[in-house]
């Protein structure tokens, strides 16, 4: 089975032959993300990534992208939030399918239940570690808010 990193080159190859050149440009920029990573990660190791490793890096970039989105909606560029949000559906691919809001605030419950402390840095570490790829920290960070009567 390939690795998620073999399946976004072979995507990149892909767009390539089709002449695609939107999705092209977003992949060759999600390569380069995930080489800066390794590059960066060398010194603790000579392997490739591994594939949570890229989801990392994945999620990094849609998050990047969804903050343009909203800083170009508050200025009034729509043009650019739409091309942003292309960009958005092309990464969202190579994520894990996202959780429900439900799913979400059960298993922050049951964090926020298990935590002796209920402070909202500790049981937001300890939601994320469970939900790492899975969900959007801003929203996980509401759903914390949520459950501890913030």
């Amino acid at each position: 089975m390939p690795t998620l990193k073999e399946n976004i080159s072979e995507d990149l190859k892909e767009a390539m032959r089709a002449k695609d050149g939107f999705t092209l440009q977003v992949l060759r920029m999600l390569a380069g993300a995930i080489k800066n990573k390794e590059i960066q990660l060398r010194d603790q190791s000579d392997v490739s990534l591994t594939d949570e490793q890229v989801v990392e890096v994945v999620s990094s970039e849609v998050k990047k992208r969804k903050d343009s989105i909203e800083a170009y909606l508050a200025g009034g560029r729509q043009d650019l939030a739409d091309k942003e949000e292309r960009e958005v559906g092309i990464l969202e691919h190579y994520l894990p399918e996202q959780l429900s809001d439900e799913e979400i605030e059960r298993i922050v419950r049951e964090t926020a239940e298990a935590s002796e402390a209920k402070d909202f840095g500790r049981i937001m570490g300890q939601a994320m570690a469970k939900l790492k790829g899975k969900a959007d920290g801003k929203k996980v960070g509401e759903m914390v808010k949520k459950v501890l009567g913030q």
